[in-house]
């Protein structure tokens, strides 16, 4: 029986049972592939994502309550079960459905978006707008480990831990390397502790201990450390209990019914929330689990085998000619450095990093923060290039400017994919480089 032919909007998702949600993630999973193989597409992200994406529209009243997915590489599933399936097929094509989500597309994608880190801070306004207007439903942000590489995130937990307001954050980590015993301990320990009756029971007690006279305070500090000492052991979620989060995981994110049961005991959260859960890409499909960068973003290729269509025409890439011609100059400057923002595969520098490990700088989702470093590295004589799409560079206008320019410092921009591109849409074009 193809369920994922009966699913039209997101109600339809809580009329399944438990069994019948795990065999639906294997026809998502089944579609996803014939039809990136087709398309191109994020296929190891989405495929990484099918388990969470059905729990939380199991549990949580869409689009009532906001769901952001953060970049939407891994929202193919998402727009499956919420009316798309008929139109899957035209996925990243003319007049088709967006590779990312867009509010234009569907009242079920809470925020456009395409450009890493963005999920936090949205989902923060959302948030305030609801409070504003008398409206008590959800907002979850669901954010990749990659996305966290960039400030942007991190302004956006800090607010969020300062306002109180009840967000929830999803961390999807498909990266991070959590061994298997602690992270069944954990998961069993979060969704126990998780459940509103003890979060309830933790704050009162908390207040009871506060209002003892003269040594109150002194007694909930030795508790909370106490409890925050025991969390660090178990889970890594200080960082976002030093944010003012509730933490609770490492969930697996492949574990329907885990996954469930600790949404239903966050949903309608007091206090922002992080949930950390652990997936793997291309999750389901042997070639893009062995090869996920590969498979991150991927041209048509055969199902069965793994292997791109695409017939190579005997000319280089302007991307392998720029890796190529920065390992003969570096080989005879020993001050140019390379400076890439995540993209070492992408910018053609995998095989500089591995020549002159030394020399290469992967950064992280952190454009800011490339441009300025590489002006810092300029400034004490060293040649930086730092290769950087050119959608992505628009997000350090200010610091080309600002940290560079000024002071006229000798960075190389190495600016690929400008242009206007076709299949990933508006968020992507790359169209201020030259100006």
């Amino acid at each position: 029986m193809n369920l994922l032919e009966q699913i039209n909007t997101s109600k339809n998702i809580k009329d399944l049972s438990r069994k019948e949600l795990k065999l639906l993630a294997g026809q998502i999973r089944e579609r996803i592939i014939d039809v990136v193989s087709k398309n191109g597409g994020h296929l190891a992200s989405s495929l990484g994502a099918v388990e969470l994406t059905l729990a939380i529209h199991y549990v949580f009243d869409l689009p009532k309550d906001t769901l952001i997915w953060d970049v939407g590489h891994q929202s193919y599933a998402h727009k499956l079960i919420t009316g798309r399936n008929g139109s899957f097929d035209s996925l990243r094509q003319y007049k088709g459905i967006s590779g990312f989500s867009k509010i234009k597309e569907s009242p079920y994608d809470g925020f456009t978006v395409g450009h890493s880190s963005t999920s936090i801070s949205a989902g923060l306004g959302v948030c305030y707008a609801k409070y504003l207007n008398k409206d008590n439903s959800d907002v979850i942000s669901v954010i990749g480990d990659g996305s966290l590489t960039a400030g942007l995130a991190y302004e956006g937990l800090n607010q969020t831990g300062d306002s109180k307001q009840n967000l929830i954050v999803i961390l999807n980590d498909n990266d991070m390397s959590i061994s298997a015993n602690v992270g069944a301990l954990s998961s069993l320990l979060s969704r126990t502790f998780s459940a509103k009756y003890l979060q309830s029971m933790r704050n009162r007690f908390g207040m009871f201990l506060k209002s003892l006279p003269k040594i109150g305070d002194d007694i909930y500090n030795i508790a909370k450390r106490s409890e925050e000492s025991f969390k660090t052991f178990i889970t890594p979620g200080m960082l976002f209990e030093a944010f003012n989060f509730d933490y609770f995981g490492p969930i697996d994110g492949h574990n329907i019914d885990h996954l469930i049961d600790i949404l239903k005991n966050i949903k309608n959260p007091k206090d922002p929330i992080l949930l950390h859960v652990t997936t793997v890409k291309g999750k389901g499909y042997g070639p893009a689990e062995k090869n996920p960068i590969y498979f991150h973003g991927v041209g048509s290729f055969t199902v069965d085998t793994g292997k791109s269509n695409k017939k190579p025409n005997g000319i280089p890439t302007y991307t392998k000619v720029f890796g190529s011609q920065m390992i003969k100059l570096a080989k005879n400057n020993k001050k140019i450095v390379a400076v890439t923002a995540a993209m070492p595969e992408g910018t053609g520098l995998i095989e500089f990093s591995k020549m002159y490990p030394d020399r290469f700088f992967d950064v992280g989702i952190a454009e800011q923060h490339a441009v300025t470093f590489s002006a810092g590295l300029a400034s004490k004589g060293l040649k930086p290039v730092i290769a950087i799409y050119s959608t992505f560079l628009q997000r350090a206008f200010d610091q080309i400017l600002h940290d560079v320019c000024l002071d006229a410092h000798p960075v190389v921009f190495a600016i690929d994919r400008g242009g206007i591109v076709g299949e990933d849409g508006p968020t992507h074009h790359g169209l201020f480089d030259f100006a």
